[in-house]
């Protein structure tokens, strides 16, 4: 029978959240209702058998909401290994004074608190099947109600009392989706409504005593909770798109209802109220911008983009602009002219497209047509507008079998990989009954292609080696010796269709691992294979998936240590985030001219050094991505390289791709930024591949004056073979409201998109200037946005406060997040890891930068029994994010930290011996017995496992392309703790202040800013008043002599 161990926490007074008014002490006392099981609020550090005799099990617990907070401790006072230690403080300036003591800051109030006193220690025994029976049954679906893969469903109330058998396995939940939210009344986070965050506009330093300023916690924007409360609401409601609603955060998962407007996940405006001068923009300080991602997924509860096939005609367009109809068009002279919404130039419609207007000039048909209601749609284009004949997606496995490959089981994780992407998940599929033959008999293709394919019907794949030399892998083996002027020795049958070649592509990869364990080459010769897969593709075009374990120093191309780690700033120091090797470039810009990308999965033989900013630099310009190991650890890593193989070949690809963006007359595309090609400014985007992960920042300039009386449009045209080989063109539209001024642009600006253009445009600007430059040009940004705000659009304010916009009140946040990852850190960093990093913040999308710049903290101890299971409206009930400060963290506490890129379990070394056995098995008693190099959870009939189990799948659904698997951080044990310390964004660590200090630092320089500005305007009027007082004096001298 299995057990839980809850351990409750302190009767005596508990402290609030200093930063969060709405997290409010636990109720004192009360009893346990009839009928009840007695439920703790957490786990204790103490053993099982220790309850003491005044043991109260309601005390210090409150039944959660469907997103209720996790309860708040006292913070731990010792730091983490690596981590800076700091005096503890309690009361409500908790983990805030010791932040603020470099600054002469200290908390008025500090005489007043008082120091808690230590936590009684008590726990509570509870039988699974006890609690099982007052819980929701397992029929309840997971969030979405479709139920994620993997997730676990809460113990089924019908389970049998104590001394029944024990419990079934958490059984997957495979039921049909019930999230189907309804459009409510308009939503504006502005507004006065429970739940939603209200406006934060000062930080102040103290006001009554001059000599003793203080910062008001309750003032500081806290982003976890913004997210938290988006996130409940966008639970029950769906977003409009063309209703003026602020979009949601990036962060938030939301359904939005297409009414002509593209969603938030395609596109973001970085203001969606644009003001009619550049003079009126330049007083914002905010960039006006567009942050695209064309193929982002859309959520199950979406509708799917539509597909519309105009014939040989083609879509109709503007014959001067070239523009696609779309929503905004507007249709004169009885529907025979429609006249463009980009340039205004009057087009006459098609005959075949012609339809008949109602009174008001809109068109019959309308709500028949998605071009004019949808804001994103796809095209099927005529031959016209194809390169080659498009086929299905044409995918090479580039295979690394060197010595390092072997040695660290590397290559053996790679084909275990490659097997899982191309037939994970046919195993449930096995005994499909296949289709029937006119005889009536069972049809063996049949069966086959009743399994659940990952790639279309049409898409091959082909399987290639290397190591001193590259080789074809097909049925029969076959090596190109030649790596000087490498060719392709089979020009058919290199691709096959990878279901129908079933057994002989798993029986290769399955004795690859054994095939190369004897015959071991040190030095991969990487850029003859690369040319001999570019030959492979050339005819068709397709996407080549990479892998390498050590540097390529063999053969033509070789590449040589260039980082010595001597070199941390200047000149030189911006040259090891590039490349000048003249090959490579060659190669990269041949495979975008013939429509092939590249994705790497590279492993660092222990942490060395791979050269990324020469061989990314491949995947950078083909639209390719890379996926980096500093430090690969077999079995540790295999899980999440299986998953990010898994994810590289079955999400949404396309090649052979361009892009343009155009807008309305008036505005004039600046610069785009991302990982592309563009030959001559004004020409389209050259992409080898794109995929629903890539996102790319446009900046507008004025080239005219905006008529506030019309709107500005926008639209960007992707033109791409998708994986199943059609020719498509997939189109967003844009439509906002223009203004004579700034005061309104500000009430509607995106931060989200705001802040991923401005990391876009520093990672772009990495090779040109250094490193301290960039970073004094991302703070000056953040400097002009909150002093313009204030100079120009706030309500007076004393001096000593810090205004910020509604809308931008994380933005400093975000900034201090941005500057403290590895990219732009301050600091000795390894050239790879920093060129790994700024080529993935060239190409992210709003939600995995904004993760990536302040990752989740969940507190997993001291969950209500109702926390990762569903709740009575079918989503999963996740608890409260804390701040990413070690101002959260509880003594004996255990959190998962998420990026979106790593997922770190750290674990307290006081932990319960009751939450190690719930979670990990009774064989784990002790920090020291788990495994380091864990890198998933057990599955175990045990509440807590399953919590957590459930809470990691529904994590998963919020990345991007990386795989989500657990790395172990045992506090005083593990390396990984470092890492761990990194992730609290809000502390003073990776070479930057504290969120605290850095909003003083913002303060100190806005005041700075306004002084001289009010100095300069002194100046001004102390020449003018000098000047005319001169001229009146000559007028007087004058009258005077004439009388």
């Amino acid at each position: 029978m299995s057990e839980l161990y809850h351990a409750l926490g302190d009767q005596g007074q508990l402290q609030p959240d200093p930063r969060s008014s709405s997290r409010l002490p636990y109720p004192q006392g009360g009893g346990i209702p009839p009928g009840q099981p007695p439920v703790g609020s957490g786990y204790d550090s103490h053993g099982p058998g220790q309850v003491p005799q005044d043991h109260n099990p309601r005390a210090g617990y409150q039944s959660a909401p469907v997103y209720g907070y996790a309860r708040q401790q006292q913070p731990f006072s010792q730091p983490p290994a690596g981590y800076p230690a700091e005096t503890p403080q309690h009361g409500p300036m908790g983990g805030l004074t010791t932040q603020m003591g470099g600054l002469g800051f200290k908390d008025v109030n500090a005489a007043a608190s008082v120091r808690g006193t230590r936590k009684k220690h008590r726990h509570a025994h509870h039988d699974l099947d006890l609690i099982s029976a007052a819980l929701p049954s397992h029929n309840t679906a997971p969030y979405g109600g479709q139920g994620f893969p993997g997730a676990q469903t809460q113990p089924s109330p019908t389970q049998p009392y104590p001394g029944a058998a024990p419990l079934a396995p958490y059984a997957n939940n495979a039921g049909t989706s019930s999230y189907r939210p309804t459009v409510n009344e308009p939503f504006n986070p502005a507004l006065p409504s429970p739940g939603v965050p209200t406006s934060i506009r000062a930080f102040g330093q103290g006001q009554g005593n001059a000599a003793h300023p203080y910062i008001d916690p309750d003032q500081i924007p806290s982003l976890p909770r913004t997210r938290d409360i988006l996130a409940e609401y966008y639970f029950d409601h769906v977003y409009p798109t063309l209703e003026n609603h602020p979009p949601p955060p990036a962060a938030v998962q939301f359904v939005a209802r297409d009414q002509g407007n593209s969603s938030p996940k395609f596109a973001r405006l970085t203001m969606n109220n644009i003001p009619s001068t550049a003079e009126s923009l330049a007083s914002t300080g905010v960039p006006l911008g567009l942050l695209l991602q064309p193929l982002a997924k859309v959520h199950e509860d979406e509708p799917p983009i539509p597909v519309l096939d105009f014939g040989e005609a083609g879509p109709p367009r503007c014959r001067r602009c070239r523009a696609y109809i779309n929503p905004f068009m507007i249709f004169r002279s009885g529907g025979n002219r429609f006249v463009c919404n980009m340039c205004t130039f009057p087009n006459e419609v098609p005959n075949e497209y012609f339809s008949p207007v109602n009174p008001q000039g809109v068109r019959v048909d309308r709500d028949q047509r998605p071009e004019l209601c949808r804001g994103t749609v796809e095209f099927m284009v005529p031959k016209e507008y194809w390169a080659k004949n498009p086929v299905g997606l044409r995918i090479l496995f580039v295979i690394d079998v060197g010595q390092e490959a072997v040695n660290r089981a590397f290559l053996e994780g790679v084909c275990e990989g490659i097997l899982g992407a191309l037939y994970g998940g046919d195993e449930a599929n096995e005994d499909e009954p296949g289709k029937q033959d006119d005889n009536g008999g069972n049809d063996e293709q049949g069966r086959r292609n009743a399994k659940k394919r990952s790639l279309p019907a049409s898409a091959k794949v082909g399987i290639m080696t290397f190591d001193k030399q590259p080789g074809m892998e097909t049925p029969h083996m076959m090596v190109m010796p030649d790596i000087e002027d490498p060719f392709v020795p089979l020009s058919d049958g290199l691709f096959a269709d990878p279901y129908e070649s079933r057994e002989v592509i798993t029986s290769l990869l399955t004795q690859l691992p054994t095939l190369f364990s004897e015959i071991k080459h040190p030095e991969p010769a990487l850029l003859p294979t690369l040319n001999a897969a570019l030959s492979a593709l050339s005819a068709t075009g397709g996407k080549i998936v990479c892998s390498l374990s050590a540097l390529p120093t063999w053969g033509p191309g070789r590449l040589f240590l260039r980082d010595d780690g001597k070199i941390h700033a200047g000149e030189n120091e911006r040259k090891l985030f590039t490349t000048e090797h003249p090959a490579w470039k060659k190669t990269a810009e041949k495979m975008v001219q013939s429509g092939i990308g590249v994705d790497f999965f590279l492993a660092a033989p222990s942490g060395g050094y791979l050269d990324i900013a020469t061989v990314g630099h491949v995947s950078a310009t083909t639209g390719g991505e890379v996926f980096y190991f500093p430090n690969f650890q077999s079995p540790r890593d295999v899980v999440k390289l299986s998953k990010e193989l898994k994810h590289t070949v079955t999400r949404e690809t396309g090649y052979q791709a361009l892009m343009k963006v155009r807008c309305s007359n008036g505005l004039q595309v600046d610069a785009y930024h991302g990982n592309f090609v563009q030959h001559t400014f004004g020409a389209e985007l050259e992409l080898g591949i794109v995929d629903a992960d890539k996102a790319f920042g446009i900046t507008f300039s004025y080239d005219g004056k905006l008529d506030p009386r019309l709107d500005a449009h926008f639209q960007s045209a992707l033109l791409y073979t998708t994986a199943a080989g059609e020719r498509r063109v997939r189109c967003c539209n844009l439509v906002a409201n223009v203004s004579e001024g700034g005061r309104g642009s500000m009430k509607f600006v995106d931060q989200d998109a705001i802040i991923s253009l401005v990391a876009k445009e520093a990672a772009s600007r990495v090779t040109e200037r250094s490193l301290k430059e960039v970073r004094a040009n991302m703070t000056e940004k953040t400097i002009d946005m909150f002093a313009g705000y204030r100079k120009n659009y706030s309500v007076p304010h004393p001096a000593a406060q810090l205004v910020l916009p509604e809308g931008l009140k994380e933005f400093g946040l975000y900034m201090l997040g941005l500057l403290k990852t590895r990219a732009f850190k301050g600091g000795h960093e390894p050239t790879d890891r920093r060129s790994h990093d700024i080529r993935m913040i060239k190409s992210m999308g709003a939600t995995e930068l904004s993760v990536y710049l302040y990752p989740r903290v969940i507190a997993i101890h001291n969950m209500s029994e109702k926390d990762g299971f569903t709740g009575e409206n079918g989503h999963l009930r996740i608890p409260r994010s804390l701040l990413a400060s070690f101002s959260s963290i509880e003594e004996g506490g255990a959190y998962l930290v998420d990026n979106g890129q790593i997922c770190v379990l750290w674990i307290h070394s006081l932990v319960s011996q009751n939450l190690l056995v719930d979670l990990f098995g009774g064989d784990y008693t002790e920090l020291k017995s788990l495994d380091p190099h864990l890198s998933s959870l057990p599955v175990l009939q045990t509440q807590l496992n399953a919590q957590v189990r459930n809470i990691l799948q529904y994590l998963a659904t919020l990345r991007g392309s990386k795989g989500l698997t657990i790395q172990l951080a045992r506090q005083g044990l593990d390396g990984a703790e470092h890492e761990f310390a990194r992730l609290l964004v809000e502390d003073r660590n990776n070479e930057a202040q504290s969120y605290v200090d850095w909003l003083v630092h913002v303060h100190r320089h806005i005041q700075l800013e306004e002084r001289r500005q009010l100095r300069d305007l002194g100046h001004y009027f102390v020449g003018w008043l000098g000047r005319d007082a001169s001229a009146l004096l000559v007028r007087v001298k004058a009258k005077m002599r004439k009388q």
